[in-house]
């Protein structure tokens, strides 16, 4: 009798473990570039100060993009104490509220007129175009050897008024503007 009832008690276990085990070790980590680069923008939060105090923080996407679905996770998370916030812009009358604003490669064309939009406004200007920190953007994420990568233009940083840690610094790939 005291075998069957530990025999119950171990099936049930044994499957559990055996379900454990069976998981992707991949389970819960970035799996995509997308959602690599939603990991990374919603980071960069964290290792940048912004004038002012608010009790939210705003990533903002422009045009047609694709990192929503992967942002969207991270929506009303606290970040800094402030609580995440996502959403879509299209026109500069949008970006008042906005502390982040992703534009993505599908909107190369039209990068000027969008950093000319937030010029000298407290907005950290991230993008996936290789150029865009030569083109005046804050921070550009970088395909490079197989690995995504970052580069930073500390100049267009300091001119939005935001201050970006030496620790994100360090971790660039490249900084311009200003010496790590």
């Amino acid at each position: 009798m005291p075998h069957r009832i530990l025999r119950r008690i171990i099936a049930p276990l044994t499957l559990a473990l055996g379900l454990a085990l069976a998981m992707p070790s991949t389970f819960g980590e970035v799996t995509s570039e997308s959602q690599l680069k939603a990991a990374y923008l919603v980071n960069f939060l964290k290792y940048v100060e912004w004038p002012g105090t608010r009790s939210t923080i705003s990533i903002c996407l422009f045009g047609r993009e694709n990192l929503g679905p992967y942002l969207a996770s991270y929506e009303g998370r606290l970040i800094a104490g402030r609580e995440l916030r996502i959403r879509k812009v299209s026109s500069p009358d949008q970006l008042s509220d906005c502390q982040a604003l992703f534009i993505p490669d599908t909107e190369e064309a039209r990068i000027g007129a969008v950093l000319r939009w937030v010029d000298r406004q407290p907005i950290l200007t991230v993008s996936d175009v290789e150029t865009f920190v030569r083109d005046g953007g804050a921070i550009a994420l970088i395909r490079n050897e197989g690995r995504l990568q970052f580069d930073v233009n500390a100049e267009t940083i300091s001119r939005a008024n935001l201050k970006a840690s030496s620790q994100m610094l360090r971790l660039a790939r490249q900084v311009t503007g200003a010496a790590r």
